[in-house]
């Protein structure tokens, strides 16, 4: 059998007056090397001994998005974001993705857990899970833990495990780094309304916003098939928004508010207190 290259096969074509379809460029893959859970433990100790004293806890979340979104959504644009953020830094690893976390009532089930798939836990259950990692990564040498939620429902959990960590620490600051979540949704809404989407459109779960940062980080998060359907469904089918003109394009905007925006907090919040004599 006669094998072409592909742009030969695209040549070929296009004298033909035919064109192969266009592929969905994939997002750049996740940085190497920041990641906790690919180290073994000397490898990372030294790491802290040299000075990599920044830990960043992704929080994702499994719950449904509609038709079209996976229920991992959550988890794997949480891991992702996380890893460009610490390769930015230069100075920070990235602990494993919290994948459950408190999404309502499980009987009878309310908001997320009436859709197949979404998984609920406690508030106290979360917050102690959070308080938990953050003083273990302390333990070993870590110097500051921010937690970097991809989801709206626990952000005022993040702050109280953040301030029972602090107030136990002996020197080591636990931060909810609210400066992620906002600029995945307030900043990267504003850009898309200065872009002639509607509020009606860009949603709150599942709409246009979500959908479009979920393609820019790993298209295979979204199933094109269904995403008509899902806007149709509305609320009913768990969507809030309209996801129809979601592109990976629209999401990259938003990827890059959120990188530029959490680097910037997290340089910010590590500068050294005059009255404390925690270092940076």
């Amino acid at each position: 059998m006669l094998h072409l290259h592909t742009s030969a096969v695209r040549r070929a074509l296009a004298i033909a007056g035919l064109a192969l379809p266009l592929a969905v460029p994939a997002a750049p893959p996740a940085p190497t090397g920041v990641y906790l859970d690919e180290m073994t433990s000397p490898e990372l100790r030294d790491r802290i001994a040299a000075g990599t004293t920044t830990a960043l806890v992704p929080i994702g979340g499994t719950e449904q998005s509609g038709p079209h979104i996976v229920l991992g959504k959550h988890n794997v644009r949480a891991h992702v974001l996380a890893g460009r953020i610490a390769a930015q830094l230069g100075d920070a690893v990235v602990a494993p993705v919290v994948a459950y976390v408190p999404e309502g009532a499980i009987t009878p089930p309310a908001a997320h857990m009436r859709f197949a798939g979404t998984i609920s836990i406690p508030d106290g259950a979360f917050e102690a899970l959070l308080e938990s990692t953050a003083k273990s990564l302390c333990q070993h040498g870590i110097r500051d833990v921010f937690f970097l939620g991809d989801h709206g429902g626990y952000q005022a959990n993040e702050a109280k495990a953040v301030a029972r960590v602090n107030r136990s620490s002996g020197g080591c600051r636990a931060h909810a780094l609210g400066a992620y979540y906002d600029a995945a949704t307030t900043t990267f809404n504003a850009d898309l309304k200065q872009r002639g989407f509607a509020d009606a459109e860009i949603g709150t779960h599942a709409g246009l916003a979500d959908t479009a940062l979920s393609l820019a980080v790993d298209p295979a998060l979204v199933r094109p098939a269904q995403v008509a359907p899902g806007a149709r469904g509305g609320v009913r089918a768990g969507v809030h928004g309209d996801p129809t003109r979601a592109t990976p394009d629209l999401g990259r905007i938003g990827v890059e508010r959120i990188v530029e925006a959490s680097v910037a907090a997290i340089r910010a919040a590590r500068e050294p207190n005059p009255n404390s004599s925690h270092r940076k």
